[in-house]
C-alpha cells in the first residue's frame, strides 16, 4: 500500500488548515450542512448505476412506495398500503394524498407505474418481481394495481429494497427513459430538490430542503422507513480528494461531515473533542474481487479458482481501515456478517494456508502463459482504492502480465460496463466493496446472480446460481432459506462469480454537534445541529 505515514499526514493537516477557508469559503451556518461525500458524484441516475454515492444522491431527492427500518421490515412510505386478493394475485397499493413533485406537479399512481417499469428492469429484485408480474397499472391517481402470475409474498420487501437501485418514484415523463441510459433531469418528490444550477461534477453538488416535501405521518424514523424530516435548508458536498485537507476542514468546523476519511486521518481526528468517529452502518461492508467472465483468462473457471490459495482476506481489510482487527472480519463469504443468511460453507479453499506457490502452479495448470490481464480501479474513494492497491501488488507477485489502469471513481464505473476484451480497452478484474444490505439475502446481492449480460458487470452465466436464487425466493420458512445459502454460497465458491476479500467497519467522522444521525449509510433526514 502507498498510504501516507502518520507524520506526513499530521504535517498535511496542519499546512492544510491554513488553506482550507479559501478552498470551502465560509464555516458553515446554522441552517447550511457542509459534507465530503465518500467520491464524486458523476452519475445522477440511481437505476442506471450501483454506485454507493448516486444511491446515496437518489436517497436525497426520491422517496419510495416503502421504506425498510432497521430491522428490515418494510414499512409504508408513499404508500398508505396494501390490499391483497384473488389469492394473492391481485395487489393493490394505494399512496398518500397531496405528495408533490419537486417541479410542482402531484405524484399520480401512472408516475409510480412508469418508475417501477423502469426499475425492474435493472435492479435484481425487481428483475425477479418481473417473472411473477402479469401487468401492473394505475387506477385512478391514486392506486397502482400489480396483476401477478403466481403470488409474490416479498412484494412490498422489494419495494423497500434498500441495496443498489431502490425503487425511486421519478415523474412519468423521466421514468420512461430507457433503463439502460441515464436520466437527463433530476425531480424527485423526496425531502431534498437536487440544484442542478449549482452542480460541478468534480467539485460541488447542493441540494435544498423541499418545502412541500410530505413525511409519512407514521413509523418511527429507521434507516429508509419513517418520517424523513429535513432540518437544513440546504446541503453542500464539497468534493475534497485529498484527505488531509477534509480532515482539517472539519476541524476547524468549515465542513460539518467528512463521510469516509481513511485509517492514518482517523486516527488524529480522534484527538479533536468535537470531532465524532463512528461506524456508518452497525453492520460491516463487504469487499470483493471480481472477474470479467466474457473474455480470458478469467472466463476459465480454472483461472479464477487459481487465485484462491493467495488471497488474504486481512490484507485487503486492513489496507482499508488500518491494522485494528476490531474493525475488519476474516473468513467472510457472499453474505453478510452477522445476518441470518451468513454461514462458512465453501470457505475452505480461503480458510487453508495461504500460498502464491500454489497459486502460480494452479494458474500454471490453468494454461496461464503471460496473456495480458487488466486490473481497472479508481484512486479517489477509500475502500476500492485501498483493496486496488493490494491487489495490483498481488497481481505483481503472482506473476500476471497486468496492466493496472486507474482513474477517479467515475471513470472507473463508466469503464466496468465495457464488454470489450482487452486488446479494445477492456478489462480484466476489479475491486470494489458493497453495503451491508446488499448482501443481507439473494433478493438484491448484484454480484451473486449467474444470469449471462443480464448480470452485473463481469457477466457470470452460472445458472445454478439462478435455480439456487428462485428457490430462495420460494423457500417456506428461514431454515430453508438457511440450506440454500450454504448450497448457495457452495456454487459460488466453486464457480466464483467473484471472490470475497473480507467485511470491514466503515467509520465516518462529524462534529459532535451533529445529532439523530439516521444509521445505515450517509442519510440526512432527521439529521440536526444542537
Amino acid at each position: 500500500m502507498h498510504r501516507r505515514n502518520l507524520l506526513k499526514a499530521g504535517a498535511a493537516v496542519a499546512a492544510a488548515s491554513s488553506l482550507s477557508h479559501a478552498a470551502i469559503a465560509q464555516p458553515a451556518q446554522n441552517r447550511v450542512l457542509k459534507m465530503v461525500p465518500q467520491a464524486n458524484l458523476t452519475s445522477l441516475d440511481p437505476i442506471w448505476t450501483t454506485a454507493n454515492i448516486t444511491r446515496n444522491h437518489g436517497y436525497m431527492v426520491y422517496d419510495t412506495l416503502y421504506g425498510m427500518d432497521a430491522d428490515f421490515r418494510p414499512q409504508p412510505q408513499m404508500a398508505e398500503g396494501a390490499v391483497t386478493s384473488d389469492g394473492g394475485l391481485r395487489v393493490t397499493i394505494t399512496i398518500r394524498a397531496g405528495m408533490k413533485f419537486h417541479d410542482g406537479e402531484t405524484v399520480r399512481a401512472a408516475d409510480c407505474v412508469a418508475s417501477l417499469a423502469r426499475w425492474m428492469k435493472r435492479s435484481p429484485i425487481g428483475q425477479k418481481l418481473e417473472t411473477f408480474v402479469d401487468a401492473v397499472e394505475a387506477s385512478g391517481d391514486r392506486q397502482i394495481v400489480f396483476r401477478l402470475k403466481r403470488p409474490f409474498p416479498m412484494l412490498t420487501a422489494a419495494l423497500a429494497q434498500v441495496s443498489n437501485s431502490p425503487a425511486f418514484i421519478m415523474p412519468e415523463r423521466i421514468a420512461r427513459t430507457d433503463p439502460f441510459q441515464q436520466i437527463r433531469e433530476t425531480i424527485g418528490s423526496g425531502p431534498f430538490r437536487f440544484v442542478p444550477a449549482e452542480f460541478n461534477s468534480g467539485s460541488l453538488a447542493v441540494y435544498s430542503r423541499f418545502a412541500d416535501y410530505s413525511p409519512t405521518p407514521t413509523g418511527r424514523t429507521s434507516l429508509t422507513a419513517g418520517p424523513k424530516v429535513a432540518h437544513f435548508d440546504r446541503v453542500e458536498w464539497h468534493i475534497i480528494t485529498d484527505a488531509s485537507t477534509a480532515a482539517a476542514a472539519l476541524q476547524t468546523g468549515e465542513i460539518d461531515w467528512y463521510e469516509q476519511p481513511p485509517p492514518e486521518i482517523q486516527m488524529l481526528l480522534r484527538r479533536n473533542r468535537n470531532v465524532v468517529i463512528e461506524a456508518v452502518d452497525p453492520l460491516p461492508l463487504i469487499g470483493i474481487l471480481r472477474f470479467n467472465h466474457l473474455h480470458p483468462p478469467f472466463n476459465d473457471k480454472r483461472m479464477r479458482q487459481a487465485l484462491l490459495p493467495a488471497i488474504v482476506q486481512s490484507d485487503f481489510m486492513s489496507a482499508v481501515v488500518g491494522p485494528d482487527p476490531s474493525l475488519f472480519m476474516e473468513n467472510v463469504g457472499v453474505f453478510t456478517p452477522g445476518t441470518p443468511l451468513a454461514n462458512d460453507a465453501g470457505l475452505e479453499a480461503l480458510k487453508s494456508p495461504r500460498s502464491v506457490e500454489r497459486a502460480r502452479a494452479l494458474m500454471r495448470e490453468a494454461g496461464y502463459t503471460n496473456q495480458l490481464t487488466r486490473l481497472i480501479g479508481p484512486t479517489d474513494i477509500l475502500a476500492p482504492s485501498a483493496m486496488t492497491q493490494v491487489g495490483a501488488d498481488l497481481l505483481r507477485r503472482l506473476g500476471f502480465n497486468a496492466d493496472n489502469a486507474f482513474s477517479d471513481w467515475g471513470t472507473t464505473v463508466t469503464r466496468r460496463t465495457s464488454r470489450e476484451p482487452v486488446e479494445r480497452g477492456g478489462w480484466s478484474m476489479l475491486f470494489t466493496s458493497f453495503s451491508s444490505f446488499d448482501f443481507v439475502d439473494p433478493s438484491a446481492h448484484f454480484p451473486l446472480r449467474g444470469n449471462g449480460t443480464n448480470a452485473w458487470p463481469g457477466w457470470p452465466n452460472m445458472p445454478r446460481l439462478e435455480e439456487l436464487r428462485d428457490e430462495w425466493f420460494v423457500a417456506p420458512d428461514l431454515d430453508a432459506q438457511k440450506r440454500i445459502a450454504r448450497e448457495l454460497q457452495t456454487v459460488a465458491m466453486d464457480e466464483l462469480p467473484y471472490i470475497p476479500v473480507g467485511a470491514y467497519m466503515s467509520m465516518t467522522a462529524h462534529r459532535r454537534n451533529l445529532a439523530d444521525r439516521v444509521k445505515g449509510m450517509a442519510l440526512f433526514w432527521g439529521l440536526r445541529r444542537t
